[in-house]
């Protein structure tokens, strides 16, 4: 069946100019496409591949390939492995290429790459960037051309790509609806035409997909003809440093975005207008100093960035020759371009003291206040926790934060036992200590079933982190309500990192209130953190008993999915009668539930009490004082719990 036709798609400007520059110039490192279900997201990229140049391979051409890799391929399946027909039939070692090798001088197509394996995506992400696959294994040495527009589609819902990982695609791009009427009818109509006669509709779109492949075959040609000025790689520079991005990766995929921008529209130099359009597609992604950064690039931003950087543009030019005698009419003194005035940054008064007005009473029942009312109070940016890890292996979803054994994760070694798939190279190595005794003298290698080894596979899973925050009056202090929304908002920093599913348990007044059901979009826990409200008495019992019966909720919907129980508190339960021996009993009942947990110990002041370290005994788990909160400290205190 005929493919949907690019030149049909309607609106997604910016993602078909994205995808137009890349295959002007693959070099740029290819395109993430972020935006909700339903978007054509999958329908623009699959078009591309038709309006590539033919390829020469092996003294003749073919068209450009469309390679799809699969969220759930091996590694081997990705960069290729021992070519074990061969090994079998002649008794040679040779290497079978992968999925990079097929899409040499095509498309490389990650749908949903977001759920992709992170060592499958450091593999062919330095594969786009280097341009050559070099592969170290079984006791083969191999490298290839692995030249490639890498294009990779996800929807933010369904959780975000690591900030490391997003500044290795070049450029970014987000797409949404229409929510124009007419734009909405003309994208139905033209799709069920489409499925009505797919060959004819393909047919009247065919001179318009001719015309833009002949485009991109032109500016291919002219790329190496553009001039990029040291006036334009100034404001390049001026611009990346405007954003404060990070390395020089940016720098580099900008040029080249605006080289072949102009090559593009038929241009010989790069101009401003090429940097700007350049800018759009290459830093939004960039600009992110925090995974819960609202993604893009306001213009206004990107207007007055465009203006610094032109005046550094121009400041930078040589001066023109120093002349005794100036010309007629050129009686304007040296330097005396005249000034825009002094600087005014024009924001915000980030570090003025405002009113608090009224404190709350720690022992009271009062309704409480949001912490975001509290603008002398924003959480602490003074925390850094990088690993709080369950004890054990486990067997759970994909991550990065405790052990697991895994049927995706990377081959270790091998073993007798059945392992996680066939250990091919150490079976054949068996095998062939047997082929003596076998009676082989030639063809195909002889196997027994004591030659099949299985594959033992390590990697990192994610866990469900359920956070039990004590929103008391006793916590309430400003000092203190700063520092534990800092720790909190510092540990789902952490496990968003790590593809961690989180939830959010408050505790204030007389009930435990679950703000955030188990989810893998934490950003949303962190908007649920800065609503939260505080003030009342502590009923922990209750905080804790809502845990246990949400991790024992989600056990039943994903029993390999382990959980960890972080409390924020300072011990002193106050709600209801006999509550901190009530408090206790809930914890004990946390640990025979086999709950790995672990207390930051919130409180402060000259006499202690040491009820959070209580706490922690009888869950069984660890505890670290909030000031000592760091990653050391609490990778630490979780490995003692084990």
């Amino acid at each position: 069946m005929a493919g949907f036709p690019f030149s049909a798609v309607v609106g997604q400007d910016q993602l078909r100019l994205a995808l137009f520059l890349c295959a002007v110039h693959p070099g740029i490192g290819g395109v993430l496409v972020r935006g909700e279900k339903g978007t054509a997201k999958s329908t623009v990229v699959r078009a591309l591949t038709a309006l590539l140049p033919a390829v020469d391979d092996a003294g003749a051409t073919r068209p450009a390939r469309l390679v799809e890799l699969p969220v759930g391929a091996t590694e081997d399946r990705v960069i290729g492995s021992i070519d074990l027909e061969k090994v079998l039939r002649d008794g040679e070692r040779a290497f079978q290429p992968g999925l990079l090798a097929a899409a040499h001088q095509g498309v490389l197509y990650v749908d949903e790459v977001n759920l992709l394996h992170d060592h499958l995506v450091d593999v062919l992400l330095d594969a786009a960037a280097m341009g050559r696959v070099h592969v170290e294994r079984d006791g083969i040495s191999h490298s290839h051309a692995a030249k490639f527009v890498l294009v990779g589609t996800m929807n933010p819902e369904e959780g975000e790509l690591r900030p490391q990982l997003l500044d290795r695609f070049g450029l970014a791009v987000d797409v949404s609806a229409s929510r124009d009427v007419d734009v909405r009818m003309e994208v139905v109509r033209r799709r069920l035409d489409y499925e009505r006669d797919p060959q004819a509709f393909a047919d009247r779109y065919a001179p318009a997909d001719q015309e833009l492949a002949a485009e991109i075959l032109s500016a291919r040609t002219r790329l190496d003809d553009v001039e990029l000025s040291n006036r334009e790689l100034r404001r390049i520079a001026s611009l990346c440093a405007s954003f404060d991005v990070d390395g020089m990766r940016a720098d580099l995929v900008l040029a080249r975005t605006a080289t072949a921008h102009a090559a593009w529209r038929g241009g010989t130099e790069v101009t401003e207008e090429d940097v700007r359009v350049a800018a759009e597609l290459t830093l939004p992604h960039r600009r992110r100093r925090d995974p819960f950064d609202e993604p893009g690039l306001d213009q206004q931003q990107l207007d007055d960035a465009m203006d610094r950087a032109d005046e550094d543009a121009r400041a930078g030019e040589p001066e023109p020759p120093e002349n005794p005698e100036p010309e007629s009419g050129s009686g304007e003194p040296e330097g005396g371009e005249p000034e825009d005035g002094g600087p005014d940054d024009g924001g915000p008064d980030d570090g003025g003291p405002d009113d608090e007005g009224p404190q709350d009473d720690p022992d009271g029942p009062g309704g409480g206040v949001r912490a975001t009312d509290r603008p002398s109070a924003p959480p602490s940016s003074q925390f850094k926790a990088k690993l709080l890890e369950v004890p054990g292996v486990g067997e759970g979803a994909p991550g990065r934060r405790s052990r697991s054994t895994s049927s995706r994760g990377r081959v270790v070694r091998s073993t007798t036992d059945r392992g996680h798939g066939l250990h091919l190279t150490s079976t054949v190595f068996a095998a062939a200590e047997s082929q003596v005794a076998r009676g082989r003298t030639a063809g195909r290698l002889r196997l027994a079933p004591d030659d099949l080894r299985g594959a033992i596979r390590e990697g990192r899973e994610g866990n469900l982190i359920v956070f039990v925050v004590d929103a008391s009056g006793s916590m309430a202090a400003r000092d203190r309500l700063s520092a534990v929304t800092g720790a909190v908002v510092s540990l789902l920093r952490d496990a968003y990192q790590r593809r961690d599913k989180v939830a959010v348990i408050t505790v204030r007044g007389r009930e435990a209130e679950l703000v955030l059901p188990p989810t893998s979009s934490v950003d949303i826990a962190v908007r649920r953190l800065q609503s939260m409200r505080t003030g009342g008495k502590s009923p922990l019992a209750e905080g804790f008993l809502r845990a246990r019966e949400v991790i024992l909720r989600e056990r039943l919907r994903d029993p390999q999915r382990r959980a960890l129980m972080v409390a924020l508190t300072d011990g002193r339960a106050t709600g209801g009668k006999d509550a901190l021996h009530r408090a206790r009993v809930a914890a004990h009942l946390l640990a025979d539930a086999s709950v790995a947990s672990i207390v930051v110990d919130c409180e402060t002041g000259l006499v202690r009490l040491g009820l959070a370290a209580e706490l922690a005994r009888e869950l069984r788990g660890g505890c670290v004082r909030l000031a000592e909160l760091s990653a050391q400290q609490v990778a630490g205190v979780v490995r003692a719990a084990a």
